[in-house]
């Protein structure tokens, strides 16, 4: 199986002003590959041989968490897999994680720059260990977006506290574990219990690099991503199978890993 790890869609009514929005902040520095909907992301894996994508919202406030929550799992099927999101400010987090419980989604997304938080606020490490102690795993943005300046709210080092402070559970540093921060990441995060996917990598993190990293840390714990609709994840498969790794390492991160974690 193929499974990417990092995607985003919207509901079909918002996502042409969602995806407007978000090409605006980012001065179009990534050019989207679908519309930003269900039935786009389904077109892609199709053409380019996905068999399940995991989608990911970001709440950036209170009151869209039910609504998003909501939907995530009425999207969710055998090739789309909805994750959960929190709005982690306020004091209804507790009660928000359980709701992404009872709909029977996977996992949590968060991300510092837009939801405005350190990622190993005090605060922020009573959430993790609430939400992983519920089984969910908890997939993180890592390192520079280009819709924010530095400096960023996350880092390999502040991920390697947050792991350190864990009691155990599956926690995922988007993009290599930093995008731009990968000489951070192989000091700091290879060879630690963060999970890595690979979104948003090829065409920025040099091949020899990914190497040593993926080497160092080990294959079973990194996963395939593309960040869609923001990459072309038929080229990031491309670029993952011409790596210099074994077929077992190769079959691992584009599938085997997350068939593993979220018990499919």
């Amino acid at each position: 199986m193929v499974i990417d790890f990092h995607a985003h869609i919207f509901p079909d009514e918002l996502a042409p002003k969602a995806m407007k929005a978000l090409r605006d902040e980012i001065d179009d520095a990534y050019p989207p590959v679908s519309d930003g909907t269900a039935a786009g992301l389904l077109a892609n894996m199709d053409a380019w041989g996905i068999d399940a994508s995991v989608v990911l919202p970001v709440v950036t406030k209170h009151s869209q968490t039910r609504k998003a929550n909501e939907w995530s799992a009425a999207v969710s099927s055998g090739r789309l897999i909805g994750f959960g999101g929190i709005y982690p400010h306020g004091d209804n987090w507790k009660e928000d994680i359980d709701l992404v419980v009872s709909l029977g989604l996977k996992g949590l997304k968060f991300h510092a720059e837009y939801q405005d938080f350190l990622l190993d606020d005090e605060r922020m490490l009573k959430i993790y260990d609430y939400a992983l102690g519920k089984g969910l795993v908890l997939v993180h943005h890592a390192g520079f977006d280009p819709a924010f300046p530095p400096p960023y709210k996350t880092s390999p080092r502040q991920f390697l506290r947050v792991a350190e402070a864990m009691r155990g559970g599956v926690i995922v540093a988007s993009h290599l574990g930093g995008h731009a921060q990968w000489d951070d990441v192989e000091r700091y995060l290879a060879g630690s219990g963060i999970y890595l996917d690979t979104s948003m990598g090829f065409g920025y993190y040099p091949p020899e690099q990914f190497l040593r990293i993926v080497k160092k840390h080990g294959a079973g714990k990194v996963l395939f991503g593309s960040d869609a609709p923001w990459s072309n994840a038929r080229e990031e498969i491309a670029a993952l199978r011409g790596a210099g790794l074994t077929q077992g390492e190769k079959a691992a991160i584009l599938g085997g890993n997350a068939v593993r974690l979220l018990g499919l």
